[in-house]
This record gives structure tokens, sequence and C-alpha cells, in this order.
């Protein structure tokens, strides 16, 4: 997949919109789907990969900050960093997976263990105010939004944990430090961090790097 990965990049330093230029690489060699969508999460353009580089922070410049993190986002990352699920570091410098289970997310076990590890570190980390935003359009997102509160108050983590119908568009206006990897977002904030990345340092977990 390297020779694609080269050609998309080529093509969208270019200018080529993102969607016709994987389309026409993973075509033009035949990309089986799960590859496609590989290449689509992976290829950056490189001034915007620069740009959102240039927004990342330590997980030390949280202390005494205010943060929202976008909830699922983070968690499914998590998971697979924990889970043994291929993640790939990103030209953007971000840590992303390759499940695309997005919309058919289901809590399981591995959900209360990496969400273990996510408060822990957040506590370990001390920020002002912590903000947990999960998409209320997502199956029993009340219900994991009841579990993240009782798991923050046992860190006394300061903060809220909440569902909410237009996740995007409040991380992307909350003036705070946001916790994702979703572009879209990271595009619209000054400052990003990714606990996912810092969780998979801090276990031994290797990124693949295409």
């Amino acid at each position: 997949m390297g020779k694609a990965l080269e050609e998309a990049r080529y093509l969208l330093d270019r200018g080529y919109p993102k969607d016709s230029a994987v389309g026409f690489v993973s075509n033009h060699h035949r990309l089986a789907e799960k590859e496609r969508f590989i290449l689509m999460r992976v290829v950056v353009r490189s001034d915007l990969a620069w740009a959102r580089r240039s927004k990342l922070l330590d997980l030390e410049d949280l202390r005494g900050q205010s943060i929202s993190i976008d909830g699922y986002n983070v968690i499914i990352t998590t998971e697979s960093v924990i889970g043994g699920y291929p993640v790939y570091l990103c030209d953007d410098g971000l840590l992303r997976d390759s499940r695309g289970i997005f919309r058919g997310f289901k809590a399981s076990p591995l959900t209360a263990i990496a969400l273990n590890w996510i408060l822990d570190l957040l506590a370990s980390a001390g920020p002002a105010r912590t903000e947990v935003l999960l998409d209320q359009q997502m199956s029993r997102s009340g219900e994991l939004a009841e579990m993240v509160r009782r798991m923050m108050a046992e860190r006394q983590l300061c903060g809220v944990a909440k569902t909410a119908r237009n996740v995007d568009h409040l991380l992307k206006t909350a003036k705070r430090i946001i916790l994702t990897s979703d572009g879209n977002v990271i595009d619209s904030v000054d400052y990003i961090m990714d606990l996912p990345a810092e969780i998979g340092r801090r276990s031994g977990m290797k990124p693949l790097i295409l």
C-alpha cells in the first residue's frame, strides 16, 4: 500500500480533493475496501498536517486547564490501542484506528478498561475541569455517560459527562483544549491532545506507520 499512499499524498498536495484523490488511487491500485478506509484515515495534505501537528499538546499541558473530550472518539481509539487492534500514526501526527465501528459501537468489558486508562491519566494530569461529550444518537449513550460520571467522581475529577446531539459543534466552539483525533474538529480549534497516543506509549503499543 506504500505506493498508493505516496500517490495520494502527491495528489493532495497539488490541490485535489481528498475523496477524489483517495478514490482515484484506490481504484488504480485495486485496493480492498479495508485498505481504502485506512488510506482515507492516514493520508493528510502536507500543509494541513503541519497545522494540526502545531496544535498538539502533551499530557502535562493539561494541568490547571479546562478540557473537553470527544467521548466516543477517544474511547473507541483507546479500546483499539489496549485491545491490540491495528492503530495507525497518521500524516498529521494523530493516532487513528481502522475498525470503523462508530455507529455500531457497544460498550463491552474493554470499554471499562479503556475508561480506567483514560480517567486515571487525566486524574494524574490534573485539569481544572473535564467535560466528556457523548453523541446522544448512539445507543445507550446515557448509560455510558452515567458510568463516566461515576468513575470521574471516584477519582475526584471535577467536571461533567453528558450526551448531546451536536457534539462536533460543541467541541469546535468550546474554547478549551480538545481531546480528539477528528480532523474536522481539530481544524476548528486552537489546541488538542491525543490521549490514546499517550496511553499507547505507556502501554508499550507501537502504532503502525505506513
